[in-house]
């Protein structure tokens, strides 16, 4: 009996697996707000059974002062755009930031899986963070952008934006 149980488990996870592996994650999908975090986006596949020769990553105003990681045989791209809301950092005014970070010029098989990092400051502010993911191969894409409705949850969607969940600051008591 305790053996087809545990059959049963693992064929059910068996089923989850190529689900699990199908989407762009990010490898922490729990953040504090306010804290300097690194993004680490995993992409587990190409496209059409192709490898992968350039990842690009939206980033919302919510992430701030983006630094991406290099990676080896790869180059990076960041494009700057003015924020609606400027924010301080450092003593200095910020009123321009990097909204995309791009690598390019590398290739990942289909048949391996890789991590593209970015360090970032999050808000202030707990909530649900997104980050639009395009994914070119040497034969098609995937444009991982799609977000969930307010309550709506994203595994039924067939491309989902990796998303972040920033959670509020423990609040901590005085000691002495």
């Amino acid at each position: 009996m305790k053996l087809v149980k545990h059959l049963s488990i693992f064929a059910f996870v068996g089923t989850l697996s190529p689900i699990a592996l199908a989407h762009v994650g990010l490898e922490q999908p729990k953040a504090v707000a306010g804290s300097y975090h690194k993004l680490t986006f995993k992409i587990g596949h190409g496209c059409e059974g192709t490898g992968t020769h350039t990842v690009k990553v939206s980033l919302p105003e919510t992430a701030m002062g983006a630094k991406p990681m290099p990676k080896a045989g790869w180059k990076i791209d960041t494009t700057t755009s003015p924020l609606s809301k400027p924010y301080t950092s450092h003593g200095k005014n910020i009123d321009k930031d990097v909204r995309e970070v791009t690598w390019s010029g590398g290739l990942l098989p289909d048949a391996y899986y890789d991590e593209f990092s970015i360090q970032v400051k999050l808000t202030d502010t707990p909530g649900k963070i997104y980050f639009k993911v395009t994914q070119l191969c040497e034969k098609g894409r995937w444009d991982w952008v799609e977000i969930p409705a307010e309550g709506q949850s994203a595994k039924g969607l067939k491309a989902p934006a990796p998303g972040l969940e920033v959670e509020a600051k423990a609040t901590q008591e005085h000691q002495h």
